[in-house]
């Protein structure tokens, strides 16, 4: 992921090779620099985080629920159960980060989730199961930290390519989880009679070393960074003084807060993340189901969710470049959204996915293919577009907040007497997936019209930092990313 970072940041409009803060600093090649140090790290963090979230998917069809003598639909409530841990603990994890350092924190989060994944290994009832998937929320806090982390790091225009190859660690981790859950599958009969207690237990215990060396490989903000030189370090802050307004001294207002609430584009980045979350959860959450009842054995439906992952990753990183190469957002997260929608009318239309599995199989990557490219580049669109601290803090907290309801949503949709063909399931995330490509088409068209109305009357601002009197995207000289 970094290395595909590092070999096309060279041809991307954000970097040019031409600015330079001395003799020896240049731009492109600080970069790479960068990118080559920061993605693989909070990459890996984040790969393992959406493992130990969805892995609960390949230990419920190694018999999760008949050791834990739970019924299908209290799985469901579990599952739901993760979210509101995660609405609950991403503001607190989030202050503590402004409080403390990522070297510090970042690790940290991750130890306390992993041990939390590694004990539900070990869960022997209802009970357990609840509290466990509640505390796993404590994840919440990695993904919104991580793109505070690059604000620190990048300017406005370059931290979507970033934030997009960030986030295809999560179908990374999707791959990954069903190599692992097969090979850990097989060790029933070791200690207890079926191997899904061991996925949970191996894959948190592999969370928690990870986390406890990325101690040493999380690096902080430019100023501490020790492979940077002194000449990088002051060029990192004089552009990103230049382009953004995380270097004013903001103080927090309520008109701020009220000003994104009344703001339509806000509340179009919500609903552009709620009508991919329930697809993204669902399918993250439920593709081991799907698989293992097109009529496939446990261990065979555990490797058939790989070759679907690892397509979604490559179209994940392939559409991250394009967008960015293009400067185009809305018509990728639509476009996206339209192939992932094709998938789950393939699904649909499959009467008898027993008897014509490969048909199924198909529209799963379609589905998959579409899904994550989407996720990627609607959640990182309010990042770039809302000026203002408060204002977008308060954006990106609704945003995800809004987007969360659609996968508690989700997780109560794809219930066992649904299967094989999981009817209801599907169309809501086909439904979904069409109100997406309506939403970002909408919210593209606002944000062009906007810009064509303000090149009439003032020229774009370049240099946002310089301006002391700041009043965020509302300004005229502000241009929106559509």
């Amino acid at each position: 992921m970094a290395e595909k970072a590092a070999d096309d940041v060279r041809d991307s409009p954000s970097a040019s090779d031409s600015e330079t803060a001395g003799p020896a600093i240049n731009e492109g090649a600080l970069l790479r620099k960068l990118d080559l140090r920061l993605l693989p790290a909070v990459g890996i963090l984040y790969l393992l985080s959406f493992l130990d979230r969805s892995n609960v998917g390949n230990a419920r069809i190694e018999g999760l629920l008949n050791d834990v003598h739970i019924t299908g639909n209290q799985y469901l409530t579990g599952l739901t159960l993760y979210f509101v841990g995660y609405v609950l603990f991403e503001i607190p994890c989030n202050i503590i980060l402004k409080r403390t350092t990522p070297r510090i924190w970042l690790p940290t989060l991750t130890i306390a989730w992993g041990l939390v994944a590694t004990l539900m290994g070990i869960v022997h009832n209802l009970a357990g199961f609840f509290v466990s998937r509640f505390f796993l929320g404590t994840e919440s806090g990695l993904f919104p930290g991580v793109v505070f982390y690059f604000s620190m790091w990048y300017k406005r225009r370059e931290r979507q390519y970033r934030i997009s190859l960030f986030f295809s660690a999560a179908s990374l981790a999707g791959a990954f989880g069903g190599i692992l859950a097969y090979g850990i599958g097989r060790m029933r009969g070791i200690v207890w009679e079926n191997g899904w207690r061991w996925i949970f237990i191996l894959e948190g215990i592999l969370t928690v070393l990870v986390a406890a060396a990325a101690y040493g490989f999380i690096h902080n903000y430019p100023d501490t960074s020790k492979f940077l030189s002194e000449d990088e370090r002051k060029f990192i802050h004089q552009r990103l003084a230049a382009d953004s307004d995380a270097t004013h001294d903001e103080k927090f207002t309520w008109s701020a807060v009220v000003e994104a609430l009344k703001d339509p584009n806000c509340w179009l980045y919500g609903l552009g993340f709620h009508t991919m979350s329930l697809p993204l959860y669902t399918l993250s959450l439920f593709l081991p189901t799907i698989i293992s009842n097109l009529g496939y054995t446990a261990a065979t439906a555990q490797l058939l969710t790989v070759p679907p992952y690892a397509f979604a990753f490559v179209t994940t990183a392939s559409v991250a470049v394009l967008s960015e190469r293009l400067g185009q957002r809305a018509i990728f997260i639509g476009g996206s959204a339209i192939f992932a929608a094709i998938g789950y009318a393939i699904l649909l239309s499959n009467t008898d996915p027993v008897a014509r599995p490969g048909v199924s199989y198909t529209g799963v990557f379609f589905s998959a293919g579409g899904i994550y490219p989407a996720t990627a580049l609607v959640l990182s669109w309010p990042a770039i577009n809302v000026s203002g601290q408060t204002k977008r803090a308060v954006a990106n907290a609704m945003q995800i907040s809004i987007g969360n309801l659609g996968a508690v949503l989700g997780t109560q949709l794809y219930r066992a007497t649904d299967g094989p063909r999981f009817v209801v399931g599907h169309s809501f995330a086909l439904g979904y997936l069409l109100a997406n490509a309506v939403v970002v088409t909408i919210l593209g068209i606002r944000l062009r019209r906007e810009n064509k109305r303000r090149e009439g009357i003032v020229e774009e601002i370049k240099h946002v930092g310089e301006v002391a009197d700041w009043k965020g995207d509302s300004d005229l000289r502000w241009r929106f990313e559509y």
